[in-house]
């Protein structure tokens, strides 16, 4: 796809085909440093990287960001200097016969990587996704502009389209500059929290006096999940252990992608009682009034009955 469109620039000296190539240029720089992130993510954890090397994942998208930024730049700098000095425009028919190629094989590949993407949670393959699909939106606008400069003889259109180009990749850059810099930052995944705070629902029982202080976290394709959980304080250490190890296994078993939960275990107090739902207990020091309802709000928040 480079040389196809680096072929029509030196083809046609089109401002809006060098936006093209340009952008590709940093595709295939990107897609470098998204094969190395890959490979380093499907590290299992050792000694050094104890929650594994799924980060590595928000550095490739973050620098395949940055690059884009960078290109979009080059490209509306480019495109003013086209517009107050002007470029003589050649072999269009063949320039925009390159670049629409291109732009088609460009459509498949990115759809094909976003899909991949989402079915592992491979944050990089996504972010690579994107970006091929922009590149192709990005080819398929350059075709639009040049096809203008074609039936009107109007070859102001050429760096309009690539100003166009540069804003709708400077946009993309940010979003996924954004997307890392969440995902360094242990943002919370809000599409898995729900998901979680889902699964909890379907498994709760009178046992579940209280769940709070919930936190997911995701690096590369493993998510962290940890809260707090309430249950009756005269368990033994065994019991409650068994209980623990259980809960565990149903929440990782229930997420889509490779998951670690860690419970820790509250004893309850008496001002759980009206939210406790167990039938027989000789500590109950309140009647049971109605289990409470647990959304995520609830959940990533302080036990109510110590607020």
């Amino acid at each position: 796809m480079l040389v196809m469109k680096t072929s029509a620039y030196f083809l046609t000296h089109s401002t809006a085909i060098l936006s093209d190539a340009l952008e590709s240029i940093v595709h295939v720089a990107a897609t470098a440093m998204a094969l190395y992130s890959v490979v380093l993510s499907a590290r299992p954890a050792d000694e050094s990287h104890p929650y594994g090397h799924g980060k590595i994942e928000f550095f490739s998208a973050g620098t395949e960001g940055g690059l884009i930024v960078v290109a979009a730049l080059v490209i509306i700098f480019e495109a003013v200097r086209g517009i107050l000095f002007g470029r003589e425009l050649a072999q269009l028919d063949l320039g925009l016969m390159l670049t629409l190629i291109a732009s088609l094989v460009n459509l498949w590949l990115g759809w094909f990587l976003i899909k991949r993407g989402r079915r592992t949670k491979s944050l990089t393959l996504i972010a690579d996704g994107k970006h091929v699909l922009t590149d192709s939106w990005t080819s398929f606008g350059v075709v639009v502009g040049l096809v203008l400069v074609r039936l009107t003889g109007i070859e102001l259109f050429d760096p309009l389209v690539a100003i166009g180009v540069a804003v709708n990749i400077l946009f993309s850059g940010y979003t996924l500059v954004r997307l890392s810099v969440g995902g360094l930052m242990d943002e919370s995944d809000r599409t898995t929290l729900e998901h979680v705070v889902d699964i909890i629902n379907t498994r709760r029982t009178p046992e579940w006096i209280n769940v709070h202080h919930l936190r997911v976290m995701r690096s590369g394709q493993l998510a962290h999940v940890d809260f707090h959980l309430t249950i009756p304080f005269y368990w033994n250490v065994k019991q409650a252990d068994a209980f623990a190890h259980a809960i565990d296994a149903h929440l990782a078993g229930g997420l889509e992608s490779q998951a670690k939960v860690l419970t820790h275990l509250d004893p309850c107090v008496p001002a759980c009682c009206p939210m406790c739902g167990v039938a027989q207990c000789d500590h109950r020091t309140m009647e049971f009034a109605a289990a409470p309802r647990w959304d995520v709000q609830a959940l990533v928040g302080k036990p109510p009955y110590r607020q």
